[in-house]
């Protein structure tokens, strides 16, 4: 999986924001061809699975719609192809939504509240067993992903600050290798790094998503413009989503083809499922939602995004861009919202009206 977000990410908003800004208003049209983007990772794999066994089909085809959903290796070049409006929904953590399409200027959706980190993001210490002693340390991570975010909140549970250890920005790619050498010492990742690297008789977990559940979220999110002009591109969305979940609940067969889409086996991606909270029931996504819960984090994350200058230039507070609720509440500015959380088509689904 690549939930990873580079040190070039200011500048990728700043280009994405022109970018977009500089479409034509055409998008916002009704129309019956659509694009889908999805990344590897374990709460995204089912909608790969959609599209190979003829789900997404299905219920492109109730609705009389098209939809291409395609695959990037790039996690970050898939939600910059949804930025510039190449797609038109992407795969994304809530936190990222923020930091890239909100803060490019690209009013969005979440159509899906797929899953929810539950112990997939951790911190690892070799040979200490205690979160208080990565004080001083040097920590190995991305910088800005979500695991930066799961530091920041990890080093405030133990009123510590970033200032009490020095991190240093490793690709995703090579932090298993570090961990390895002499000097490495400290590592924020996630699964299925994190189980590689807890193999290691030193290694020690000592803090991870488990610990602030919900906070670390998996979504699809759509161009709002697209889904008031096409509803039915939405609903076709939470169809998908909610029959491959079923699917995942009959046998093994289609947790086996996402474990080999990923690249392990079923008893890999059943390992990484077990600390994911994957919302197969939409009432349960519903619950979530309109929880509030989602608000008091939000919050969070926007604070972080903004403490890192990730709000983009002109941003003078962390509610600079404006998040909307299920129930139209908003935290952050009201004339800018950028996000919204939609309960509509879970709650369709839940009703049995898609």
């Amino acid at each position: 999986m690549n939930r990873s977000i580079s040190k070039l990410l200011k500048g990728v908003v700043a280009a994405a924001a022109s970018i977009a800004l500089a479409l034509p208003a055409a998008e916002a049209a009704e129309k019956k061809d659509f694009k889908v983007a999805w990344s590897i990772y374990v709460g995204w794999m089912p909608w790969g699975y959609a599209a190979d066994t003829g789900i997404v089909k299905k219920w492109a085809d109730k609705y009389g719609i098209t939809i291409e959903v395609k695959q990037f290796n790039d996690y970050v070049e898939s939600i910059n192809q949804y930025t510039a409006g190449a797609f038109d929904a992407v795969t994304l953590t809530n936190m990222d939504a923020v930091s890239i399409p909100a803060a490019g200027g690209v009013d969005t959706t979440v159509v899906i509240t797929g899953s929810a980190s539950n112990g997939n993001d951790a911190i690892i210490l070799k040979g200490k067993d205690k979160l208080e002693d990565i004080k001083g340390q040097t920590v190995n991570l991305v910088e800005f992903s979500v695991s930066h975010y799961l530091l920041a909140r990890a080093l405030e549970s133990v009123k510590l600050a970033e200032k009490d250890v020095k991190g240093v920005n490793t690709s995703d790619a090579d932090l298993a290798s570090a961990y390895k050498t002499p000097d490495v010492t400290a590592v924020v990742t996630w699964k299925p790094i994190v189980s590689t690297i807890l193999e290691s008789p030193d290694a020690k977990n000592v803090f991870d998503s488990s610990s602030i559940p919900g906070e670390i979220i998996d979504m699809m999110v759509a161009n709002t413009e697209v889904v008031k002009a096409n509803p039915n591109f939405a609903k076709a969305l939470a169809g998908i989503w909610y029959d491959t979940m079923k699917a995942m609940g009959e046998g093994t067969a289609a947790k086996e083809a996402m474990a080999k889409a990923s690249g392990t086996d079923l008893k890999g991606y059943e390992e990484q499922l077990a600390t994911t909270k994957l919302f197969s029931d939409p009432k349960d996504a519903v619950a979530f939602v309109t929880g509030a819960e989602l608000k008091t984090t939000s919050e969070k994350v926007s604070t972080f995004l903004f403490d890192k200058a990730l709000l983009g230039k002109d941003a003078k507070s962390p509610g600079a861009i404006g998040i909307e609720f299920p129930d139209k509440s908003v935290f952050g500015e009201t004339g800018n919202v950028k996000l919204r959380f939609d309960a509509t088509y879970m709650q369709a689904a839940a009703d049995g009206k898609l």
